[in-house]
């Protein structure tokens, strides 16, 4: 197969793979091939797979083919290849390091259920994609395997913390990619390498994590598809969704999203933030969102903007999911300390400092601390739910920059001010936390590019469990401006 050969193999749409596959106009073991070959080329530059697991992947195409021949269909992702997160998204067998250099042995003997059921389902794990030290901030770079760069820009990080995720997906190395959402972590690397991610409502994937079943709650955490299309991203979301009574935080919902894809987005009424009510942004990226907005109402949705401001400043909004997330760090280094891999004892002071700061000011918090916190996320989520009280979608940028320079150290972060406003370098330059903070949906989906050829994404998140408001208008967007169409890595 030649490169142009695989070239236009490995960017066809997701959708169109497995209706190929489906109908078997497609080999499963040639698509696989053509996407290991994709990665061999393209990982070197772009350091997105941390483990390429060729030999079960051409094991499971083979499996996938046979099954096809014989007339058995696992389900919609049947013979579809796709990338996985070194990070809770653990395979029986394969390393699995969450991004720490100490973790480098450490081999899960289970494997996930969350990507179990991808399996089920007929999906072929291509590799494990790379993360920062426990998902811990929007970009993805570690001691261990280095940056992740997005391909839209030389020594420029893909963000994160799925950043591994998000430029296989744009660079085609594979179809589609899973990736989780803690305080942006799907949407942030989804703009920064111009793809679509998203994060469905808080329940609607269920996440089954031990010892602690109730994790995922502070802030609201979940998995999320990453895809080139936003028809794309609905087929791996109706894989991914499904109720499971081990998390507690599941709900038994409805798992058929893809009409709003073709829904008309008329009559719906937007609330157009350009700061979310109260962040800095760059004025580069404000000019691209602005051009956005305009588009949406151009093809008849009701975009206003309303005089909106958040009930906290920025930075303090910011340092509440600081706090959040290092009550989670020590939860983790306490879990991982009972099995023998004790960070602390092992090598605390290498790790990122922001990463150690966020879990050493969480042992200084007191029973008060922590409820005054819940005070704060209230307020945000009554501010936002308010707001959604008039309109169906909120509207904003993903990221308050394009283009994030990596660092030579391991410890690459965002940018300390915007437009001349300090802003925190760890998360404090997303407009993502809050619909962390809420539960609900919102979705990054490419919007274009700065003028120094940096993508940019739109933001549109809805109340929880109105998914399909915000596929609709993501879909009614991705219409006006194909981008999908625009990939030539």
């Amino acid at each position: 197969m030649s490169n142009t050969d695989v070239t236009e193999l490995v960017l066809i749409p997701a959708v169109e793979l497995a209706q190929r596959i489906r109908s078997r106009r497609l080999s499963p073991v040639e698509l696989v091939d053509a996407y290991l070959a994709r990665i061999e080329t393209m990982n070197p530059q772009l350091n997105a797979y941390v483990a390429v697991l060729a030999d079960q992947a051409r094991a499971a195409a083979k499996t996938a083919e046979r099954e096809v021949c014989a007339g058995r269909l696992r389900g919609p992702l049947h013979g579809v290849p796709i990338a996985v997160k070194d990070l809770f998204d653990v395979l029986a067998g394969v390393p699995n390091t969450f991004g720490v250099k100490e973790f480098a042995a450490y081999v899960p003997e289970e494997t996930a259920p969350h990507v179990a059921r991808l399996e089920e389902l007929g999906a072929i794990i291509l590799g494990k994609t790379n993360t920062p030290e426990f998902g811990h901030k929007a970009t993805t770079d570690n001691r261990l395997f280095g940056p992740t760069s997005t391909p839209w820009g030389a020594g420029h990080n893909a963000g994160g913390s799925s950043g591994g995720s998000a430029a296989a997906v744009a660079a085609g190395m594979c179809a589609l990619a899973q990736g989780s959402d803690g305080g942006g972590s799907v949407r942030i690397p989804a703009a920064l390498c111009g793809v679509v991610g998203l994060k469905p409502s808080y329940g609607l994937l269920a996440g089954v994590v031990r010892p602690d079943a109730f994790f995922t709650f502070n802030p609201f955490m979940g998995n999320g598809p990453l895809a080139r299309s936003v028809e794309d991203c609905v087929l791996m979301l109706e894989a991914m969704a499904g109720f499971d009574p081990r998390d507690p935080g599941s709900v038994p919902l409805p798992t058929a999203f893809r009409e709003a894809v073709f829904q008309p987005a008329e009559g719906l009424r937007v609330a157009y933030l350009p700061t979310l009510g109260g962040f800095p942004v760059a004025p580069d990226v404000r000019t691209v969102i602005d051009a956005a907005a305009d588009s949406l109402a151009s093809a008849g949705v009701l975009v206003e903007q309303p005089d909106f401001t958040l009930p906290a400043a920025h930075g303090e909004i910011t340092d509440l999911w600081l706090r959040y997330t290092g009550s989670a760090m020590i939860g983790l280094t306490e879990t991982f300390g009972d099995a023998g891999l004790d960070l602390r004892a092992l090598s605390w002071d290498n790790l990122p400092p922001q990463l150690r700061d966020m879990a050493d000011r969480a042992l200084t918090f007191d029973i008060a601390a922590t409820r005054r916190d819940q005070f704060l996320r209230t307020a945000v989520f009554d501010a936002l739910t308010t707001l959604f009280d008039r309109y169906d979608a909120i509207i904003s940028p993903v990221t308050a920059v394009a283009g994030v320079p990596n660092a030579a150290d391991g410890w690459t972060v965002g940018p300390a001010s915007v437009d001349g406003e300090t802003v925190d370098p760890v998360l404090g330059w997303c407009l993502t936390h809050p619909f962390n903070y809420t539960g609900g949906p919102a979705i990054s989906v490419p919007a274009g590019t700065t003028p120094a050829g940096f993508p940019v994404g739109l933001q549109i998140a809805a109340p929880r469990f109105r998914d399909n408001t915000v596929l609709t208008l993501a879909a009614a967007f991705e219409r006006i401006s194909p981008w999908h169409n625009s990939f030539d890595f």
